[in-house]
C-alpha cells in the first residue's frame, strides 16, 4: 500500500473511532473535536476556526449547538474587550475529560498487533510528519491537556 493510500485510509480509521466515541457520549464527531481543542484553555474564534478547519458561520453553528447543550459557553476576551472566547462549562469539561480517556483508550487499540517496538515507529513517524505540516493541536497528547474550569 503506498502513503498516500495507506494515510486517507487510515484517516477514515481514526474519524470511524472519532465518530463511535461521539456517538457513545450523546455527541456529533465536531463537537468531540471542539470540546478537545477547548480542553487546553479557552480560544477566540478565529483561533477555533483555524485550528478545525472550520469557516466562520460553520464554527458559529457548531458553537451554537454545543452552547444550547450546556458544553461551552461565550465569555468576554479579557485582552479584546469586542472579542469572546469560547470555553468548557463545568458540564462540558467532565465530558470532555471521558470522552478524551475513551477516544485514547480505542485509538490506542487500533495498532494492538504490534510490538512495542513498532509501535514506538508509529508514534515517532506520525509525529513527524505532524509537527513537519504543522498540524494544530486538535487532540492533545495522552496526559498533556488538562480541562480548563
Amino acid at each position: 500500500m503506498g502513503v498516500a493510500t495507506a494515510l486517507v485510509r487510515g484517516a477514515f480509521l481514526v474519524n470511524a473511532v472519532y465518530a463511535e466515541s461521539s456517538r457513545e457520549y450523546g455527541i456529533t464527531a465536531q463537537q468531540g473535536q471542539l470540546l478537545c481543542v477547548l480542553m487546553a484553555q479557552p480560544y477566540g474564534m478565529s483561533e477555533l476556526g483555524a485550528a478545525l478547519g472550520l469557516a466562520k458561520s460553520s464554527l458559529t453553528g457548531l458553537v451554537d449547538r454545543t452552547a444550547r447543550r450546556g458544553l461551552v459557553r461565550r465569555e468576554p476576551d479579557p485582552a479584546d474587550g469586542r472579542a469572546i472566547r469560547v470555553a468548557l462549562t463545568e458540564e462540558g469539561a467532565d465530558l470532555v475529560e471521558e470522552f478524551y480517556a475513551t477516544t485514547c483508550r480505542r485509538m490506542e487499540e487500533l495498532p494492538a498487533g504490534f510490538s512495542e517496538a513498532e509501535r514506538a515507529q508509529l508514534a515517532g513517524l506520525l509525529g513527524r510528519l505532524v509537527r513537519d505540516n504543522e498540524v494544530p493541536v486538535v487532540f492533545a497528547d495522552e496526559g498533556a491537556a488538562a480541562p480548563a474550569g
